[in-house]
């Protein structure tokens, strides 16, 4: 159980990639206050996230520039980042993401995969006791030729700055929610604060936060792995040629030395479904109804298929898909929403209902509460200016499912009411 927190003096935390704020709802439920935040999208000229952001939270605390140019000013001394007992972040996954193919996923060296470095440069300069991080799965193996390199980069280099580290996929379905969205979940703790509690290697699976807010069942080709060559060696060299990752659902890295291991739930509780969220048919918006004469598209995008293509080299070949569900089952939990869920166009990946008014699409809030906001949470910037369903939809494919956040916040913060002042 948390303990009760006077908000003027709750530990503190700075939120990177902030999107529209899933991190502090989840995080401020548990007892945190987010004291500096940034958001900032280099592909738009109207900052629609971070405007949302300040209709929802004020101003105070929030930065709307590019974090590099955020970081240059706070080492120039022309502006300040404050200290913080948690650094959290989302951050961008375009390059690790599913929706890209193999080819073109460039991890590390991607436009928004370098922004990993950002957060490197924030970490060694604030060096919080905790940092928490979120991202796609397919993280763990990215990029394509070097299955897992940029993970063991990203776990070597936190480890120099002198971090326990700590990962888990999560799907939460299977921890009660409504969806099947799944994400890697990263957790730092400074190695003081790690001796403190107890955290090592050898006692990861009884003690880890991790394990501890999603415990498992009996662990599967658990592995040590050596990550003791420094990290420009591993960009070069770890894995090449390698079929797979070596990094499993679970694992810990301390001292160039990684853990890891493939596990499953332990008595996994009752999951949400799809219909938990949904409004009345008299609630949605003509707009979101899908025309009959529309549905043959929707079945042909949604229906299996192989299409004959050539590559760029020239060779014919064949691409493939699989059958998705039409509509969409109500009764259980939904698929991952992803950012093109919004606009009416037929699209294998959005989202269909039937009721017994026809077929519709879902609608804002009903994404919003797949991922746990609050209704109507991105309706409005600052200003009270409504924002577009197709930004809104996006918001919501980027963003995260907040009762994870919440349940991995509050026993972070249980470890640090037993940590002595530092």
């Amino acid at each position: 159980m948390v303990p009760k927190v006077d908000k003027n003096n709750s530990p503190s935390v700075i939120e990177l990639f902030a999107g529209v704020g899933g991190f502090r709802l989840g995080l401020e439920a548990a007892g945190w206050k987010t004291i500096w935040s940034n958001q900032w999208e280099p592909s738009t000229k109207v900052q629609h996230a971070s405007s949302c952001y300040i209709e929802n939270f004020g101003n105070s605390g929030h930065s709307n520039d590019d974090i590099a140019v955020a970081i240059d000013n706070h080492e120039a001394g022309t502006s300040s980042i404050p200290d913080a007992d948690l650094v959290v972040g989302g951050f961008p996954c375009q390059d690790y993401s599913v929706a890209k193919s193999l080819s073109s996923s460039m991890g590390l060296e991607g436009k928004k995969g370098v922004l990993w470095w950002e957060i490197h440069r924030l970490v060694a300069h604030k060096k919080p006791k905790f940092i928490f991080l979120e991202n796609v799965d397919r993280l763990l193996k990215s990029p394509s030729k070097q299955r897992g390199r940029d993970f063991a980069v990203m776990l070597r280099t936190l480890g120099d700055l002198g971090y326990f580290v700590e990962w888990r996929i999560v799907n939460a379905a299977e921890f009660g929610f409504s969806q099947r969205r799944i994400r890697l979940f990263i957790v730092g703790v400074r190695n003081d604060v790690a001796s403190q509690l107890g955290l090592g290697l050898k006692t990861f699976f009884e003690k880890g936060i991790l394990p501890t807010v999603f415990p498992s069942g009996e662990r599967d080709s658990e592995k040590t792995l050596s990550i003791d060559t420094d990290p420009e060696r591993l960009s070069s060299e770890f894995n090449i040629g390698g079929k797979s990752s070596p990094f499993m659902t679970v694992g810990a890295y301390a001292n160039g030395q990684a853990l890891t291991a493939k596990v499953a739930p332990r008595n996994p509780p009752k999951q949400g479904n799809l219909g938990d969220v949904l409004v009345t048919d008299s609630q949605v918006p003509a707009e979101y109804w899908i025309d009959e004469s529309k549905l043959l598209d929707w079945e042909y995008l949604k229906g299996a298929k192989s299409i004959e293509r050539v590559s760029s080299s020239g060779h014919p070949y064949n691409y493939s898909e699989g059958r998705m569900a039409f509509p969409d089952s109500i009764q259980k939990p939904s698929r991952t929403i992803l950012t093109g869920e919004g606009g009416s166009s037929p699209s294998r990946f959005k989202h269909v209902i039937k009721t017994k008014l026809g077929y519709r699409r879902l609608i804002p809030i009903e994404l919003e509460r797949l991922n746990g906001f609050p209704d109507n949470w991105t309706k409005y910037a600052a200003g009270g200016t409504v924002i577009p369903d197709s930004r809104r939809a996006f918001f919501m494919g980027n963003a995260l499912v907040i009762g994870l956040i919440e349940m991995v916040g509050k026993e972070i913060l249980n470890r640090l009411t037993g940590v002595k002042a530092s």
